[in-house]
């Protein structure tokens, strides 16, 4: 297949947005990290009401809390902006964010070393919670051997820059081919490696299950790929504590029936990822990601 080379413009402007990361990369290690986070949830609260995925996250509230009052609704849109920021400016300093420095404490890590220990593949779902990137570091920190699968930047510079970032507290990233079902998954599993996914955005064509009580299409590939394989299905959260620290927790595992009834079991298995992903955001709803509209599109009409 012909790889299409970019435009002089389109490869200029990705390296000028790599640069403004380098800069800024550059700018924030220095200084420590709680004051960091603090200044990246100020900013985030200023300038994100300014912006469309402002619309989209009132939007999305509206929809997963029907009943919130309007007061109650932009305390908590408030409250995500300054999430969103603090993750978006402890980006560059994640390598910071890790057990070994303090800044990180586990519940259940017995769980991941267990897995660690038995050579066997597992499947390890999460959702966009807090700083989401967290995760990462404390799969790596339990030793379990684990392809952390991503979307590729459409910027390759700016790729690159997100993979040597996790890079840097041990985290290999997976950016499959061909979609959630692929090839390169399937061959990663039987090497034995464990595979993790963000199993809680918008999958178009995938499984349909229910959502905050609406339905929602989501991939079933983590479902999917447990059931081949007999592997453990490993749920895990994060949650933000004060001065940029966290508390990840591995939970107890998501329990697949085989019935022999795959696609059956498929989506039984979506439902029960969903039912999980809607429980952690009712604990902490101002720590999810709500600009990505995961809901249907006719939901967002009357936006």
């Amino acid at each position: 297949m012909t790889v299409r080379r970019p435009s002089i413009a389109r490869d200029l402007g990705w390296r000028l947005e790599a640069l403004v990361f380098d800069l800024f990369s550059a700018a924030v290690r220095p200084w420590p990290v709680s004051w960091v986070s603090a200044l990246g949830g100020w900013l985030f609260r200023k300038v994100g009401p300014l912006t469309r995925n402002h619309r989209i996250a009132a939007r999305n509230i509206a929809l997963a809390f029907p009943d919130l009052d309007e007061p109650a609704a932009k305390a908590l849109l408030n409250q995500q902006w300054d999430n969103l920021g603090r993750t978006f400016f402890e980006m560059p300093l994640t390598d910071k964010l890790t057990p070994k420095t303090g800044r990180v404490e586990v519940e259940g890590r017995e769980r991941l070393e267990a897995i660690a220990r038995s050579g066997e593949p597992a499947i390890l779902i999460s959702g966009h919670f807090a700083n989401f990137e967290v995760m990462a570091g404390v799969i790596a920190d339990c030793g379990v051997n684990c392809r952390v699968t991503y979307r590729a930047a459409n910027n390759p510079y700016f790729d690159q820059r997100i993979i040597a970032v996790r890079a840097r507290y041990g985290v290999r990233l997976f950016a499959p081919k061909g979609g959630l079902g692929s090839r390169d998954l399937l061959e990663t599993l039987k090497s034995g490696e464990s595979v993790s996914f963000m199993n809680d955005q918008k999958f178009n064509g995938g499984v349909a299950a229910p959502f905050f009580g609406r339905i929602v299409h989501t991939a079933g590939a983590p479902s999917r790929l447990a059931l081949r394989f007999g592997a453990v299905m490993q749920p895990m959260s994060v949650v933000r504590l004060p001065r940029a620290r966290f508390r990840v927790t591995i939970h107890d595992p998501i329990q697949l029936t085989d019935t022999g009834n795959r696609e059956h079991d498929v989506e039984a298995g979506v439902a029960q990822v969903n039912a999980f992903i809607e429980a952690r955001i009712r604990e902490r709803p101002a720590e999810w990601f709500w600009v990505h509209k995961r809901w249907p599109q006719e939901d967002y009409a009357q936006s």
